[in-house]
């Protein structure tokens, strides 16, 4: 079991890019990357079935390119 996978990486570096180019806002971040873990418990495509750790995981790794992302702005 891999808690980190492609889309992981991808979710880090995603957020990388919007922490660091765009404005700081932290309430939309939380609400855009929480929010799309949900979306993905309902959508029928296949990149969108994972295990619950996974989903946590690649909410820490948002957090963390996020941050990373504004911490080198």
């Amino acid at each position: 079991m891999t808690f980190i996978n492609y889309y992981s990486i991808i979710h880090f570096i995603i957020w990388f890019i919007y922490g660091k180019y765009f404005k700081k806002n932290w309430p939309l971040f939380l609400f855009l990357s929480v929010g799309w873990e949900i979306i993905e418990l309902f959508i029928p495509f296949n990149f969108a079935i994972e295990t619950t750790i996974n989903k946590t995981t690649d909410i820490f790794m948002n957090i963390i390119g996020y941050s990373f992302g504004i911490f080198l702005k």
